[in-house]
């Protein structure tokens, strides 16, 4: 299993970053196996940061393996959708900008990939029309809507699959709007999909 992530893929989150807005294909990163956290299991807060913000998204769950896949198919890869959290170490991300490095250290960190409770594609009959957003300590900091996607799902697809044979069980965080901030010991971090709560992670 791999993990693809998507930035900048909300134009507000991008600007409140003071980042350019992609305009002809999707920024890329990605995470290992080992940044998963499932089970609504706590995340402990590392050393090696002391400003990690949360990033809630909607992820999409690899159904079967393709590569190059044509846009009018590319839905049919999808095999289970929900709501992930994409951890950043954002202090080690600005010094890693600054010296014109990569961000993994910053953003593949161990469970730095947070996985809520998957629900059937079949749920959804409009990937335009989703509805997101998460709690920090019983309030509302991130709201999304994938209408305000600057690359869709299926363009996602098409797009990524071009460089990396998409293998079932694969997962992609599909971008956060906007509304990051850090997280603290103590958090109680809840995620919705569709009103349904799907995540819960403590961060001790």
């Amino acid at each position: 299993m791999k993990i693809i992530c998507i930035g900048r893929n909300y134009a507000a989150h991008a600007k409140e970053l003071n980042n350019a807005v992609p305009t002809e294909a999707p920024v890329i990163f990605m995470k290992p196996a080992t940044a998963a956290l499932k089970d609504n299991k706590p995340f402990y807060h590392p050393d090696f940061s002391k400003d990690i913000h949360h990033e809630a998204e909607i992820i999409l769950r690899i159904g079967k393996n393709g590569k190059y896949v044509g846009e009018k198919f590319a839905k049919e890869y999808i095999s289970d959708i929900s709501v992930g959290l994409d951890f950043t170490a954002r202090d080690l991300q600005q010094q890693q900008k600054e010296k014109g490095l990569p961000w993994e250290i910053a953003k593949a960190f161990d469970n730095s990939a947070v996985i809520g409770t998957w629900k059937p594609v079949s749920e959804f009959q409009d990937f335009k029309n989703i509805h997101f957003h998460l709690l920090k300590n019983k309030e509302q900091v991130q709201t999304g809507h994938t209408a305000d996607l600057l690359f869709t799902f299926e363009q996602i697809i098409v797009y990524v699959s071009q460089f990396f044979t998409l293998s079932q069980g694969d997962i992609i965080f599909t971008g956060t709007p906007a509304g990051v901030s850090k997280i603290n010991i103590g958090d109680q971090l809840e995620a919705f999909l569709e009103g349904e709560l799907v995540l819960s992670c403590e961060v001790k």
